[in-house]
């Protein structure tokens, strides 16, 4: 990796964080930025009426770090499993941001509110051009970097986005449809090389000022924008504030993530996701913690443990597919430096996984619930008693209950909608709401809560267990599948009438995608396997990749309503052995 030299700094990249003596407790250190926000949290002061993470928190970190109250550890430590290492403190987090937050501007013409669509994997660029979007108060969109042409032209249409920046994994793609984005102006793509109608995002930036003043922005104002996966149309624009996902862990103790300055946490999940934003951006940081990436192009069993064995990483969160991974190996003769403490969300982690892990390393799962509309709903915290099958209890700042389809708030024991408390006032952490989709919105709406759309059950404990979906949507190693997109692009090939997507149970993934398809009456081909190969790769190519159907069946007919609707519930019920 080329470094360039700089008067104020060793290197551009590779940059270890001066000696400093770290003055007081680490326990205590995390007051020199969370504690002066104590009068919120006890109701004295109302929420101010203006905040920005990056000046409020990560800025405020750099001064710590400059005056020695903070200790030798990074705040961004990333590696990519062939030897390329790259450290930044704070100080250095603040340096480079601030001039990427100047191409953005004053090259791009980025201005305030303005969107951009960013695609990239697990490397350092991602982090420099979030920090840098909330210093100039432009709109990220982040991607995962599996997305087909089809997605990239539906999220640059849907959003208006007028800027985009990738790799070159994806600059083909964009290049396919930019031609019908009118709002589409700039394009950068994050390489070694060069590529016709992209500027190159590193020699963009890399002779800007460092010099940029954070805009001032309120706390509702607009910060991130993600996309859900949708159950019977295209995925929704959820939007985030400076307030929900900025603020919000200002407020929310040490809930989900008991963190210190000289932690270290590693979150695997895809950039795309939510969990991305709250495990490796927002929670860490607020704390003044490390925030480890590992590239990992691809998630193996090997390159995790091996990481957890050489790293200092205290906090490990992934998925439950991870931990389904990992226990299938002979874990005697791995000795994990320093972890204590593994959290596991995105869909349920089987109970004899949980004990396998337990038995094998010593270590508790602590499970968490969460939406990418409302961030963490509930968790096991730190110290509280683990119940297999559980995901803890209600998060602070939410009122989480069972609901029934009238908003009636259930006893214990009894299955129902899992909701939170959204009037008379709404809290801090939900969603702006879903952009230019006011209906959409109003239907997450029922009496006083937001209700998810997941069905639970809470004990007398106050512990909540997830039952499973009240929609369609296939929740695949972590990965929130709408069947919608899957059935479109199957019911493109010629070979194919009719189909529904399902859900199907699977030993690793949790569950994976299942088609349910009806041959066309012209279709003569026998051989089905080979159509089930070659259907398969055509969903690939028409949607993302992970989405593509790992079964698929052949039947002559679907349950339909008498209206003509497909019985997907039916389906689903019969594919998991309920009827």
């Amino acid at each position: 990796m080329k470094l360039f030299k700089l008067q104020t700094l060793k290197s551009f990249w590779t940059l270890k964080p001066p000696n400093r003596t770290f003055h007081c407790h680490p326990r205590l250190l995390a007051s020199d930025v969370y504690s002066q926000y104590e009068p919120v949290r006890q109701g004295k002061q109302e929420i101010p009426k203006y905040f920005n993470f990056a000046s409020d928190v990560l800025d405020k970190w750099s001064e710590i770090e400059k005056a020695g109250k903070r200790p030798s550890n990074p705040a961004f430590w990333w590696i990519n499993g062939e030897g390329e290492e790259v450290k930044w403190s704070f100080e250095e987090l603040g340096f480079l941001s601030r001039k990427v937050a100047n191409a953005l501007t004053k090259v791009c013409g980025l201005q305030k509110g303005d969107r951009i669509v960013v695609i990239l994997p697990r490397v350092p660029e991602w982090w420099l051009v979030t920090v840098a979007c909330m210093r100039a108060g432009i709109v990220l969109l982040p991607g995962i970097s599996q997305l087909s042409a089809k997605d990239i032209l539906y999220r640059l249409q849907a959003s208006k986005a007028t800027c985009i920046i990738t790799d070159n994994t994806l600059t083909s793609a964009v290049d396919s449809v930019a031609s019908e984005c009118q709002f589409l102006k700039t394009k950068l793509i994050v390489s070694k090389g060069s590529r016709e109608g992209w500027l190159n995002f590193t020699d963009l930036y890399r002779n800007q000022s460092a010099d940029h003043s954070c805009v001032k922005t309120r706390i509702q104002d607009s910060m991130i924008i993600f996309f859900t996966s949708g159950t019977t149309g295209s995925p929704k624009m959820a939007e985030h504030s400076q307030g929900s996902l900025g603020f919000r862990p200002l407020l929310s103790e040490r809930y989900w993530l008991d963190l210190t300055p000289s932690d270290v946490i590693w979150s695997t999940a895809d950039t795309g996701w939510i969990v991305a934003s709250l495990a490796s951006v927002f929670d860490p940081w607020v704390f003044g913690s490390c925030i480890f990436v590992h590239k990992l192009p691809r998630v193996e069993s090997a390159a995790v443990l091996n990481t957890l064995c050489r790293f200092p990483i205290d906090t490990v969160v992934s998925a439950p597919t991870l931990f389904r991974m990992l226990v299938q190996n002979d874990l005697s003769s791995y000795k994990f430096m320093n972890l204590k403490r593994c959290v596991s969300g995105g869909e349920p982690l089987n109970p004899e996984v949980m004990e396998q892990w337990k038995s094998k390393t010593g270590l508790d799962i602590h499970e968490v619930y969460g939406q990418t509309e409302m961030g963490i709903i509930c968790s096991v915290f730190k110290g509280m008693k683990v119940k297999p099958g559980s995901m803890g209890k209600a998060a602070p700042l939410y009122d989480v209950q069972i609901v029934d389809k009238n908003a009636n708030v259930l006893p214990p024991g009894q299955q129902g909608e899992i909701a939170v408390r959204s009037r008379p006032i709404k809290p801090l952490g939900f969603f702006s709401g879903y952009v230019d989709n006011p209906k959409k919105t109003a239907e997450t709406e029922r009496g006083d809560f937001y209700v998810t759309g997941d069905r639970g059950i809470m004990d007398e404990d106050g512990y909540f267990q997830f039952i499973g979906r009240d929609d369609d949507i296939i929740i695949s190693s972590g990965y929130r599948i709408g069947p919608f997109e899957v059935e479109n692009a199957l019911i493109e090939h010629a070979a194919v009438a009719e189909t529904a997507v399902v859900s199907s149970p699977d030993p690793l993934r949790g569950e994976v995608v299942k088609a349910f398809v009806v041959l066309s009456p012209t279709f003569s081909s026998s051989d089905l396997e080979s159509l089930t190969c070659d259907l398969q790769e055509h969903v690939k190519k028409t949607t993302a990749p992970y989405k593509y159907p790992r079964k698929v069946e052949f039947v002559r007919e679907l349950p339909k309503t008498v209206t003509g609707k497909i019985k997907r519930n039916e389906l689903r019920k019969k594919e998991w052995g309920r009827i």
